[in-house]
């Protein structure tokens, strides 16, 4: 089997930064972290060297026909928002969505996938700076400004700059497994952040360090011990905190309850058990601190739109599939 192929689109005049999010998600050798091989290229239009807003020249090895064999097109960045996208590159672009291609866009990557009329009636997002123009120019999307991304299943947009990188956690989470995801995250420095729902957030860097405060610490034991009876009254103490006072901080600094924040613990630690032992569905609830099977069945339906034996069940041939192309 073919390695998957990631194809991303370079510009004249795009940010390096912007275009080294795919490229360190997917650019390098991920098969030690149980990862494929991928076979990325950067594409581009233009011919000859790219010219970066930071005054570097990046010479692009292939042009738009890259498009035309990608499992995965990402667009991270875009320029002149308002001009109708050049002919040849809105045709690829179609080309690859119709062959069942995943189309990305990152940041203001948003406005081309629009700009090529494949957001029409669908929900979406862009850097918030950006989403009243996005808006006006394309009235018939529906924009969520306050999340760090949006599935639509076969198109993904972001929201701006480092969401970006969570937003390629996702995809990687998605298509090959929340461990993978997780050690990937691990290997680039970056927090895994919660998976779906409507209020999206960054969590602020919390890392466990001998001189970190209480808060700090109760939220690290919460991490490593999702599973366990863990209530808000009793990681309150565990900070040395108030219940009143520890949900105001919480709230500050994660961005979110303290409930949906531990349920969305327990769902990671639910994937994980999923994915590396054959457990019971029973078994696999009690351990990840739900309970029930009822009750996992009813977070994942909520948080992953799918159940736990349907996640089983298609991480093990994408966990076949990554096997085979990694040489496994």
């Amino acid at each position: 089997m073919k390695n998957p192929i990631i194809a991303a689109v370079a510009f004249d005049g795009i940010s390096p930064f912007h275009l080294s999010v795919p490229c360190l998600v997917f650019g390098a050798d991920r098969t030690k972290l149980g990862l494929p091989r991928f076979d990325f290229r950067v594409c581009a239009a233009e011919q000859g060297p790219i010219h970066t807003d930071a005054g570097l020249s990046i010479v692009v090895p292939h042009g738009l026909s890259a498009l035309d064999e990608a499992d995965i097109v990402i667009i991270p960045s875009w320029k002149d928002l308002e001009a109708p996208l050049a002919a040849p590159f809105k045709d690829a672009l179609l080309r690859a969505h119709r062959r069942g291609a995943l189309i990305v866009g990152l940041c203001l990557g948003t406005f081309a996938i629009a700009g090529a009329g494949l957001l029409a009636g669908r929900k979406a997002t862009t850097h918030w700076a950006y989403t009243d123009q996005l808006q006006a120019l394309h009235p018939d999307i529906e924009i969520d400004a306050k999340v760090l991304y949006v599935d639509e299943g076969d198109i993904v947009t972001s929201a701006g700059v480092a969401a970006g990188l969570d937003c390629c956690l996702h995809i990687v989470r998605a298509r090959y497994g929340a461990e993978a995801a997780l050690r990937l995250a691990r290997h680039v420095v970056l927090s895994p952040h919660r998976q779906g729902g409507q209020a999206q957030f960054i969590e602020r860097p919390l890392a466990p360090t001998p001189n970190a405060d209480r808060f700090t610490q109760a939220l690290d034991q919460v991490r490593a011990t999702p599973g366990e009876p863990h209530s808000l009254d009793s990681v309150a103490d565990m900070a040395g905190l108030t219940r009143r006072t520890f949900t105001r901080r919480f709230q500050k600094s994660i961005g979110t309850s303290f409930g949906d924040w531990l349920a969305d613990q327990r769902v990671a630690l639910a994937q994980r058990l999923l994915e590396q032992t054959d457990k019971s569905m029973d078994m696999v609830a009690f351990e990840a601190g739900f309970g029930s099977a009822t009750s996992l069945r009813q977070h994942f339906a909520a948080r992953l739109r799918t159940s736990p034996m349907q996640y089983r069940r298609e991480f093990s041939r994408v966990a076949q599939t990554a096997n085979v192309l990694s040489g496994a």
